[in-house]
């Protein structure tokens, strides 16, 4: 699936927290344990099983919160039992945060934006001048809406209504490694990505179909 799982924190106090655990958490974990790192959670872009496989086996190693969107927990709920493209959530590990909350790993401070469009409750995660932007923006791309819970207006307005308002030296890490280039900024995703550049919804609208 070409995921990108990542570590965000604070290289001197060594806490971190884990954006969307999947696949090798057998590797995630002995990194944490080599690297004498700090857990304080994981953070979940979307709920689709790629992205979230391996909540239950961290669970099963720490103790943690597991962060999502106050929309998406609840879609996550109503879908799990029904679609196998969805994960599922302890609920008593849940934390349902908006857009705009913040937590911090040591010095790091982390806001959430919610980016809907691929699912009702996809977030992205700020810090400072770093994005992370699981499956709604990609390198030269952004994620799709002919899923359960996608919506394409939706997700032409969390493009351009609040990820390319960022200010253009924000680096960008897309939830998966689709592009040429592993990572990216949003001055060059203004100039060379076709969503992006569609002009407005019914022409985004097209290139979606």
């Amino acid at each position: 699936m070409a995921n990108f799982v990542y570590f965000i924190g604070d290289a001197l106090t060594r806490e971190v927290f884990l954006v969307d655990p999947a696949w090798q958490i057998d590797t995630l974990t002995r990194f944490i344990e080599t690297e004498n790192l700090k857990l304080k959670g994981a953070l979940i872009t979307h709920s689709h099983f790629d992205h979230c496989n391996g909540v239950n086996d961290l669970l099963n190693k720490f103790d943690v919160p597991i962060y999502l969107h106050k929309e998406e927990a609840d879609f996550a709920k109503s879908m799990s039992g029904s679609n196998e493209l969805f994960g599922s959530f302890p609920e008593d590990h849940v934390k349902k945060v908006s857009s705009g909350d913040k937590v911090r790993a040591g010095q790091i401070e982390l806001t959430f934006l919610h980016t809907p469009g691929h699912t009702p409750g996809s977030q992205c995660f700020l810090v400072n001048d770093n994005l992370v932007s699981g499956d709604t923006l990609f390198v030269r791309g952004c994620g799709r809406c002919d899923l359960p819970g996608g919506d394409t207006q939706q997700m032409y307005q969390s493009l351009t209504q609040k990820l390319m308002k960022l200010p253009d030296e924000t680096v960008l890490y897309p939830g998966h490694f689709y592009g040429r280039n592993p990572v990216s900024t949003i001055k060059d995703e203004k100039k060379l990505n076709p969503y992006v550049l569609s002009g407005n919804l019914e022409t985004f609208l097209k290139l979606m179909r």
